[in-house]
């Protein structure tokens, strides 16, 4: 038995979103820790990119869209002790604006996918006994903003889901948690700069104590839920953001 509580040796994951970001990161840093990870995205080259950078042997690619591939990924996914569930998007839309289109593109994968994908998973008993999930929100689940009634929304409903995972299969000792960051330095920062302005998001850096996080930050927390150092936590939305809410 390892002695070392953090350490992720002899444990195989499942991290969707893996090509980039905090997904990319997250991969990265479980294999640094020992662990076996299954990278999975939809852009080849660079989850291949990704995958030079893995530490150890027996990682696993799986090119995949998880809306229109999720059967592939479920018959190519090993038996895993856990999953980080990264794949997102975000868009900035005035409620008067919303309509059905947009509406299913930011709550199918932030929300619809990763129910169906863990359906399966459950069903097809890829997930072992003391597992751990986690998926990664966002701090505007809790402190929504202006235009962002779809993401806010679909992360808040992310954010129950979680929980109600905690409640059901606990008896298995299967923990389920989310990651709630504030801005990180992401293609999905990027994202937000050409619908907001990069300006106003270099004046709401200033707003965070620490300011914007690195995909590190993110990354060291989510390996941690996934080791058994946190074996007593799980139904909890974690907020990670440099400080931002301390006087919320």
């Amino acid at each position: 038995m390892n002695s070392n509580p953090f350490s992720l040796n002899g444990k195989t994951y499942l991290v969707t979103g893996a090509s980039s970001g905090i997904g990319a990161q997250t991969a990265i840093s479980i294999s640094k820790l020992g662990g076996v990870v299954v990278v999975c995205g939809r852009n080849k080259d660079k989850l291949n990119e990704v995958f030079a950078k893995l530490e150890g042997e027996g990682h696993q690619i799986i090119v995949a869209d998880l809306y229109t591939q999720l059967e592939d990924v479920i018959n190519n996914c090993p038996k895993i002790n856990g999953i980080v569930y990264s794949a997102g998007i975000t868009k900035h839309i005035p409620i008067k604006y919303i309509d059905k289109k947009n509406y299913d593109s930011v709550f199918d994968i932030n929300y619809t996918i990763p129910v169906f994908l863990l359906d399966k998973l459950f069903k097809n008993k890829k997930i072992i006994p003391n597992s751990s999930i986690v998926f990664i929100s966002s701090l505007a689940s809790k402190f929504p903003f202006k235009g962002g009634t779809l993401y806010a929304g679909a992360k808040a409903a992310l954010d129950t889901y979680c929980k109600t995972i905690a409640l059901e299969f606990s008896h298995q000792k299967i923990r389920a948690n989310t990651i709630n960051p504030g801005m990180v330095k992401t293609p999905l920062l990027d994202g937000a700069e050409e619908t907001i302005s990069k300006e106003a998001m270099d004046e709401h850096e200033k707003s965070y104590p620490l300011g914007f996080g690195e995909t590190t930050d993110v990354a060291n927390l989510a390996v941690f839920l996934l080791s058994d150092a946190s074996k007593w936590i799980t139904g909890t939305n974690i907020i990670i953001d440099g400080g931002l809410t301390a006087g919320a």
